[in-house]
C-alpha cells in the first residue's frame, strides 16, 4: 500500500492511500490521540471493496507522524484539521469524502465550515456538536453537575479509565491489558465484546508507532470556540451522523443535535454501538458510509452540470 510523508511546516504526518478510487476518495479522520489505526485493516478493505480509494494518516503526535514539545509549540484543534487538508493536497485529492470519529468528528465539523470546496460529503461517528463545552462536560461528570445545554454528559466511569493513560505502563503486555480495559468500557454492554480483536489492533497501533507510550497532547489543544456551533446552520455539505445507542461519551441526543445544526443532515442512530468500532458492526457503518457517498457523489454530479 502507497505511503506518504507529509510536511506540514517541517513536520511529517504519516499517511497510507489504499485502492484505485474508481468513484471518489474517502478520507478518514480518527480520534483524539488516535493513530491511523484506529481504523480497523478490515474497515478500510471494505471500503476499498465498494469501489472507493481510502486515504488514512496519522495525527501529528501520534503514530509515526512527528511529536514536538508543546509548551513550545502550541496549536489548536483548528490545526488539526487543516492537517486533514494537507494530507488531501499531498495526494492531490481536490475532493473526499470526509469520515471523522470521536475528535474526528470535530474536525470534520472544522472542515465543512473552513474548507466546503474540499468536501463530497461528511460523515460524523460517535461525535458532539462544536457548541457543546465538552471540557467543562467532563467536569460536570465528575461533580455530577447537568450540562446547561440539556445534553448528557459523559460516563465518568469511562472518563476514570481514560485517566489512567497519564500512568506510563512498564510492559507492552501490561499497556495492551490496559488499553483493552479501556476500550471494554468504551464499547457498552449491548454487543459481545471481542477482547482479542481489540487486543490485535492495539498491538497492530503500537507496532505501528514503534512505542506503547500512549499519546497526549491533543488533549492540550486550544478548543475550537463554541460560537462555531451556530456557524453549522451555514454548512450546505451532505452530512451523515451516525449515533450510538451505547457511546458513553457523546450518548444519544448526542447525534441528533449535531444533526438540527446542519440543514443538510441525515442521522442514524445504530443499536449497540458505543464509541468504538466493533468487528460485527463494520459491515453496517461501511454500507451506510458508502450509500451516503455514493448519493452525496450523485447529487454533487447533478450541481456541477446545472
Amino acid at each position: 500500500m502507497p505511503e506518504k510523508l507529509v510536511d506540514v511546516d517541517g513536520r511529517s504526518l504519516w499517511s497510507e492511500s489504499v485502492g484505485s478510487g474508481r468513484i471518489d476518495t474517502i478520507l478518514l479522520v480518527a480520534g483524539a490521540n488516535a493513530s491511523a489505526l484506529m481504523w480497523p485493516n478490515e474497515f478500510v478493505e471494505l471500503l476499498v471493496s465498494k469501489g472507493y480509494r481510502v486515504i488514512r494518516y496519522d495525527h501529528r503526535d501520534t503514530g509515526r507522524s512527528t511529536f514536538i514539545d508543546f509548551d513550545e509549540s502550541p496549536y489548536a484543534v483548528e490545526d488539526l484539521a487543516s492537517d486533514a487538508v494537507s494530507v488531501l493536497d499531498a495526494w492531490e485529492v481536490n475532493k473526499a469524502h470526509i469520515v471523522g470519529l470521536s475528535m474526528g468528528a470535530t474536525l470534520g465539523q472544522v472542515l465543512a465550515l473552513d474548507h466546503p470546496d474540499r468536501l463530497h460529503s461528511l460523515t460524523v461517528m460517535c461525535g458532539a456538536a462544536l457548541d457543546v463545552d465538552f471540557v467543562g462536560n467532563i467536569a460536570r461528570a465528575f461533580s455530577g453537575e447537568s450540562s446547561p445545554d440539556g445534553l448528557p454528559v459523559p460516563n465518568k466511569n469511562v472518563l476514570e479509565a481514560l485517566s489512567e493513560r497519564a500512568t506510563p505502563s512498564e510492559s507492552i503486555e501490561e499497556e495492551l491489558d490496559r488499553r483493552v480495559r479501556e476500550w471494554r468500557l468504551l464499547a457498552g454492554n449491548r454487543i459481545e465484546f471481542d477482547e482479542s480483536d481489540f487486543r490485535l489492533r492495539e498491538r497492530r497501533c503500537i507496532d505501528h508507532a514503534g512505542s506503547w507510550t500512549q499519546p497526549g497532547n491533543h488533549a492540550l489543544a486550544t478548543p475550537v470556540s463554541f460560537s462555531r456551533g451556530e456557524e453549522l446552520r451555514g454548512v450546505s455539505i451532505p452530512t451523515l451522523v451516525i449515533q450510538g445507542s451505547e457511546d458513553p461519551l457523546n450518548p444519544p441526543p448526542h447525534g441528533k443535535h449535531i444533526a438540527d445544526l446542519l440543514p443538510n443532515a441525515r442521522l442514524i442512530e445504530i443499536d449497540g454501538l458505543g464509541h468504538c468500532l466493533p468487528e460485527v458492526l463494520l459491515p453496517r457503518l461501511a454500507d451506510e458510509i458508502a450509500i451516503h457517498a455514493e448519493q452525496s457523489h450523485a447529487a454533487d454530479a447533478h450541481d456541477s452540470r446545472a
